[in-house]
């Protein structure tokens, strides 16, 4: 290719990718996965168990619900990879077993002392308790989720990401479409931390195959609850501020509403400095770029850099 039409070609896509400014309206973008369950691309090496999450554009929140989901709009976002299920008790006890259940500087990892906690000092080993291991880690903190989400290399995801992962870009309004719940979809009509093993409810998946994105228990994720539009250079994703942050997804007794794709739940300090048997987490990973020869594209055309 020629030199001018490399530079022809590579403004075109940066006009693509930039072109994602805000807007008031809840139209679909059109595209992207558009079917519920579609073959998740999974990742490999350092991101096993995880999927990858395009980047592009996404419409964020919904014009016609609750006031802290307004307006919808158009966010951009890098590409990035999210577990596709939920942490479990077993590999939470693993990061308490190698960390404790205290963090250095006194918060909160793991609520030990909470009848519903189900990682246990046996033996001076942190285990999970037997027929447990499966079960969405809870009784953890916000504290605990960033922790163990570091500790694996990894971070917490922005409510922009959790959002994106669980709709997708056709503007669904929950994982799996637009009905509401159903028993084979969802984990839904226990009491309020009552959970079931992860991964169970195929059917319930996310366009990019994510599990358990409603239901179950409420995410953790990294944001501050701010009001929309969505804006990461805000101050909102920032780690040390002390404020309420967003849970997403609903647990197993939320009404409908509550567990929707784009339903926002503020967990403010004190609340979020211990654990609940009802909040839980999954973690997400930048896409590390493959640097080849002077034939790569610039990051920024990939989504990065933004």
């Amino acid at each position: 290719m020629r030199p001018h039409r490399r530079w022809i070609f590579a403004a075109l896509l940066l006009a693509l990718l930039w072109g994602a400014a805000p807007f008031q309206g809840g139209l679909p973008l059109q595209g992207g996965p558009s079917e519920a369950g579609a073959a998740a691309r999974l990742g490999s090496g350092k991101y096993t168990g995880m999927i990858l999450i395009p980047a592009g554009p996404f419409i964020m929140g919904r014009g016609n619900g609750p006031d802290e989901e307004k307006p919808a709009h158009r966010v951009f976002l890098p590409a990035f990879y999210i577990d596709q299920n939920l942490v479990t008790v077993k590999a939470y006890a693993r990061f308490i077993q190698a960390k404790g259940p205290t963090g250095p500087k006194g918060e909160e990892y793991l609520d030990v002392f909470d009848p519903d906690a189900r990682i246990h000092l046996k033996d001076k080993l942190w285990r999970p308790d037997e027929g447990s291991e499966m079960y969405p880690a809870a009784e953890l903190s916000w504290h605990g989720a960033v922790a163990y989400c570091r500790w694996v290399g990894k971070r917490l995801p922005s409510e922009a990401e959790w959002e994106k992962a669980a709709r997708g870009t056709d503007g669904r309004l929950y994982p799996w479409g637009s009905g509401p719940p159903a028993p084979d979809l969802a984990f839904i009509g226990g009491h309020r931390g009552e959970t079931v093993p992860v991964g169970r409810y195929p059917k319930g998946a996310s366009p990019y195959g994510a599990l358990d994105m409603a239901g179950q228990v409420w995410e953790w994720t990294r944001s501050l609850y701010r009001p929309y539009p969505y804006d990461p250079k805000d101050g909102r994703e920032s780690l040390t501020a002390e404020d309420g942050r967003v849970v997403r997804g609903g647990n197993t007794s939320s009404a409908p509403e509550e567990m929707t794709a784009t339903a926002r739940e503020p967990v403010y300090p004190g609340r979020l400095d211990t654990g609940h048997a009802y909040y839980g987490f999954r973690c997400a990973a930048d896409v590390e770029l493959v640097r080849r020869r002077r034939r790569s594209l610039p990051a920024r055309l990939l989504g990065r850099g933004r």
